[in-house]
């Protein structure tokens, strides 16, 4: 299915099994909902899953959009479908925009599962501040700066880096003690991405939540650990 938010197509598959409560599948950047769709066999609400844009089959031009624009096309897109309860589970960048809808929709929000999520302020070495001086300075002086930035931004055409430096520079720690739901923070030991002081901050900023380190799992602990993850999903969200 598909739904038109700012001009933008929006691919998703909703699995109505007729539940008062839906669990919303957001995926982490550059993937689609396809990294999540196991999940659907772990709950017996209804199960929404999206592709972010410009992943997967959902449209590739973005115009100015932000962090909020994702949240808010996901509360439009169930708005339109009429879903009234749902459970928010998102991964890495999923995780962020789950953050914000939790709070802008305190009421609707029953659960919150954060899997290895982005979202709160990272701690920067000094490498990180002589990389972006020298990359200051080389763009001043007209210098070749094309290979400056993560994979995510160097897999980017020039349009959609505006959207990721957006994304990345908008720090979330201040939204944390508005959620007010049950929360399940799950992280990978060995998260290299979102490391585990990201894990320890939501835990600690979010009051009604629970935290789980998988040992032997990185940023997608789900596929490193889906036994113990599938379990402790289906639990939380039954």
């Amino acid at each position: 299915m598909r739904y038109d938010y700012r001009g933008c197509k929006i691919f998703y598959k909703f699995l109505d099994r007729k539940s008062e409560v839906t669990d919303v599948f957001l995926h982490g950047w550059g993937c689609d909902y396809s990294s999540l769709y196991f999940c659907r066999s772990l709950t017996k609400n209804n199960c929404l899953f999206v592709d972010f844009p410009p992943f997967g089959s959902s449209g590739k031009r973005l115009d100015d959009w932000n962090v909020f624009t994702y949240a808010n096309m996901i509360i439009s897109l169930c708005e339109s479908l009429k879903i009234k309860n749902f459970n928010l589970i998102g991964h890495s960048f999923g995780g962020r925009i789950a953050i914000i809808i939790s709070v802008l929709c305190k009421k609707e929000t029953k659960r919150l599962v954060l899997v290895d999520s982005a979202g709160v302020k990272p701690r920067r070495k000094l490498s990180y501040y002589i990389k972006v001086w020298t990359y200051k300075i080389r763009k001043k002086l007209g210098l070749d700066v094309s290979k400056y930035g993560s994979c995510d931004y160097l897999a980017l055409d020039v349009h959609m880096r505006k959207v990721f430096n957006s994304i990345v520079n908008t720090h979330l720690d201040e939204f944390l003690p508005y959620i007010k739901c049950d929360t399940l923070i799950i992280f990978g030991e060995d998260d290299r991405t979102t490391p585990i002081y990201m894990a320890k901050r939501l835990h600690k900023k979010i009051k009604n939540s629970k935290m789980l380190i998988l040992q032997d799992a990185g940023h997608f602990s789900f596929v490193d650990r889906k036994l113990e993850f599938s379990e402790n999903l289906k639990r939380f969200l039954a």
